[in-house]
């Protein structure tokens, strides 16, 4: 462990070459959708995951890895500390992933839960009871008295509240990059976290895009 600490802390003061990004990768210093390692001094500490995310040029968005499971959680934690700390660069849609909490866990009720963790790997869709009909909780819907509807568990009063959010026109721009970056910032997604509003669910609306027919599922805010 200290060897790491020492490797890192060489990595923080050592200064930058003036062209390129000094990891061998010959992007020339230039901007890549995958993590790009800055200092190559480390890359043998990394783990195999992150090691295949860099020389393979997957972003981290795209991990190879199951949603939710420990070994995608742990390359999140890994990323973000090495991203913390310069040693990768990472692209916008990566740095916005590893702006949220994905990687740790809260308690409820007594247990831990995942935080920001794409609801299809959630709590494994709950039934509950609301106004006498079973629901399933945390599964977003088309309908209802906006484009869509979800059936969430108030944490407070432990009752079943029905939450309609979204509008119109969306399914164009779920896949436009700049739609989904400025979304973001109007909406602050990256504070949204009280899934019983309806800004938490219009924030996460890509983690569903599949089963609400808006495409595939995207690990990331609008």
């Amino acid at each position: 462990m200290k060897k790491v600490e020492v490797l890192i802390e060489q990595a923080l003061t050592t200064p930058s070459k003036p062209k390129g990004c000094g990891c061998g990768c010959g992007c020339g210093g230039k901007k890549k959708n995958s993590p790009i390692l800055k200092e190559s001094k480390v890359k043998d500490l990394l783990s195999e995951g992150m090691s295949y995310h860099i020389d393979k040029k997957v972003p981290l968005f795209e991990c190879e890895y199951r949603i939710g499971s420990e070994a995608h959680l742990s390359l999140i934690r890994e990323a973000r500390k090495l991203y913390s700390r310069g040693i990768i660069e990472v692209s916008e849609m990566d740095a916005r992933l590893l702006e949220t909490d994905l990687g740790h866990f809260g308690d409820y009720e007594g247990e831990p839960v995942p935080l920001d963790l794409p609801m299809l790997n959630e709590a494994e869709l709950e039934e509950a009871e609301y106004q006498g009909k079973e629901v399933q909780l945390n599964k977003p819907k088309r309908g209802g008295s906006k484009a869509y509807y979800v059936y969430v568990k108030d944490p407070k009063t432990k009752k079943v509240k029905k939450v309609s959010f979204g509008s119109g026109g969306l399914k164009a721009k779920i896949s436009n990059k700049e739609a989904r970056k400025n979304f973001a910032s109007r909406h602050n997604c990256k504070d949204k976290k009280d899934r019983t509003t309806p800004g938490y669910w219009s924030c996460r609306l890509p983690h569903y895009a599949k089963q609400l027919g808006l495409g595939a599922n995207q690990n990331t805010f609008w």
